[in-house]
């Protein structure tokens, strides 16, 4: 493992940090939990606005409140208590804020539900969790008289956010109260955002609130400022551009797919964008062009590069204003609290796995001992991203578990592949991401047909098939049917390189 960690050449304020008998830098004055985070905002400033749903519904701090109290009031007439899990599958949306906080002001663990997930999906995750209750779109949400506002501990679980994993079973990464905390702080830091009680923010949520850009660094740090987050129930650039003069949006934060898609749009050139002050991507790599785009684009915001992941609670790295354009390719310096090594690095190239460590890398996996041990070693976390660093700045230059990046969604080649290999028709099969300028990535399958098999009926028979099994955006777009073996090495594992390049591909139809 080697030594070179990113500490001490951090350009983010460092003050009020201590470190522990662990070796984990921590932030000192964090709030106890969330919960209190929230009672904060609803007493000092009740009349703010909190959320606005585009096309529905809008909250004050002092409703959010009142409601979400009623939501944890009915939880616990059904028998949800402290510790159980509640899982919420809903849009983005009113209902999803007081669904998250109904459950955390019941004690609850509240479970975010992707809700693209094929039902056989969501039904292992519900199954995995014990989920103790389930808030579904078309229900009511739970209501009941208010009870006594828990007060957990930092260490004690918060959230369940189920993550991919490469034996194509997902893992509930079990988010706890520091973490959530520390990652806002982080957001604060990294961001630049002002801390002054008299300056209003806005923030823009295009990405999915049961993933933790959304929730964590977007969501989570507007209720730490005391400031609104505007919802998209699902993205639609029209829908955006006029969200951002009509609210007064200060904060941009989506991927980069989305970025594109709006840059292109012809309202852009007509629409009043000077509120926005901050604009940070990630969840995917980003063209230099485009970020010089963006700069043109959103004058008046400072821009950065975020980098994370679910087991980091969201921010592990950020790459400032400063350096967005002359580092494009890069995904910046740890957060003041992160510490960062690679494990194995080449003596060569420098590549090596990227460990991170720091109070907001997760408790480990819920119920899953064994992967947890395998991914959480001595305190530092596997990402299994290759990596380099260089003057403190960490470069991804390569995914080690074959995940695809589809738009900022990640897909792992191996859960599509143990879906997909159960097809009677298929022989052998091999998932790759293909390239595609807007979406960065989609999903590609290379077939081996059984003997005997119309390749043109097993093209539109996977279409289907995958339908029942994967989640809309796992499902292969192109695939490519093959006459003979997938190429291997001498250890037997298959050659994914030549597979990408190769030509041929043929559209799913969807």
């Amino acid at each position: 493992m080697s030594t070179e960690q990113t500490t001490g050449t951090s350009p983010f304020d460092t003050s009020g940090i201590e470190v522990g008998a662990d070796g984990i830098r921590r932030y000192t004055g964090l709030p106890r939990n969330v919960v209190r985070v929230l009672a904060a905002q609803a007493e000092q400033h009740g009349d703010r606005t909190a959320i606005v749903e585009l096309g529905g519904g809008r909250l004050t701090y002092a409703e959010l409140w009142q409601r979400a109290m009623r939501v944890a009031g009915g939880l616990r007439d059904a028998g949800v208590t402290t510790g159980d899990r509640v899982a919420v599958q809903l849009p983005n949306g009113v209902d999803w804020v007081l669904a998250f906080w109904g459950a955390q002001l019941a004690g609850a663990v509240v479970v975010p539900m992707n809700t693209r997930l094929a039902p056989a999906e969501a039904d292992f995750i519900l199954a995995d969790c014990g989920a103790a209750a389930v808030v579904r779109p078309g229900e009511a949400l739970p209501d009941g008289e208010p009870g006594e506002v828990p007060d957990p501990q930092h260490t004690d679980v918060a959230a369940l956010f189920y993550t991919s994993g490469t034996t194509g079973r997902p893992k509930g990464a079990m988010t706890t109260h520091e973490n959530f905390l520390s990652n806002i702080e982080s957001v604060v830091r990294c961001r630049e955002l002002s801390r002054d009680p008299e300056i209003r923010h806005a923030t823009l949520i295009s990405v999915p609130l049961f993933h933790v850009t959304g929730c964590n660094s977007q969501f989570l740090t507007q209720i730490a400022l005391g400031g609104t987050s505007v919802l998209m129930p699902k993205f639609d650039a029209t829908a955006f551009l006029a969200a951002i003069p009509e609210h007064g949006i200060t904060l941009l934060t989506s991927v980069p797919t989305i970025y594109e898609l709006v840059l292109r749009h012809p309202d852009l050139a007509t629409t009043d964008v000077s509120t926005v002050r901050t604009l940070s991507y990630g969840g995917a790599p980003i063209a230099p062009e485009l970020v010089h785009r963006l700069r043109t684009a959103f004058p008046n915001a400072r821009l950065g590069n975020g980098f994370g992941l679910s087991e980091t609670s969201a921010l592990a790295t950020f790459l400032p204003h400063e350096h967005a354009e002359t580092h494009a390719d890069a995904v910046g310096f740890p957060t003041p609290v992160d510490e960062v090594r690679l494990d194995r690095p080449d003596p060569v190239t420098g590549v090596g796995e990227l460990l991170v460590r720091g109070p907001n890398v997760v408790a480990g996996y819920w119920g899953d001992p064994a992967r947890t041990a395998e991914t959480f070693v001595d305190g530092w976390l596997h990402t299994g991203d290759l990596a380099t660093i260089t003057d403190g700045i960490v470069r991804i230059v390569d995914r080690a578990k074959d995940m695809i990046n589809r738009g900022g969604e990640n897909v792992y080649s191996v859960e599509v592949e143990n879906a997909l290999a159960e097809h009677p028709d298929v022989l052998e099969v091999a998932v790759v991401g293909v390239p595609d300028p807007v979406m960065g990535e989609k999903v590609g399958a290379v077939v081996l047909p059984k003997p005997g098999t119309d390749a043109g009926e097993l093209v539109a028979g996977l279409a289907a098939f995958a339908r029942e099994r994967l989640a809309d955006f796992k499902r292969p777009q192109f695939v490519r049917v093959i006459d003979g073996p997938l190429p291997r090495n001498a250890g037997g594992k298959v050659l994914k390189a030549p597979l990408r390049e190769a030509e041929g591909w043929v559209a799913v139809p969807r």
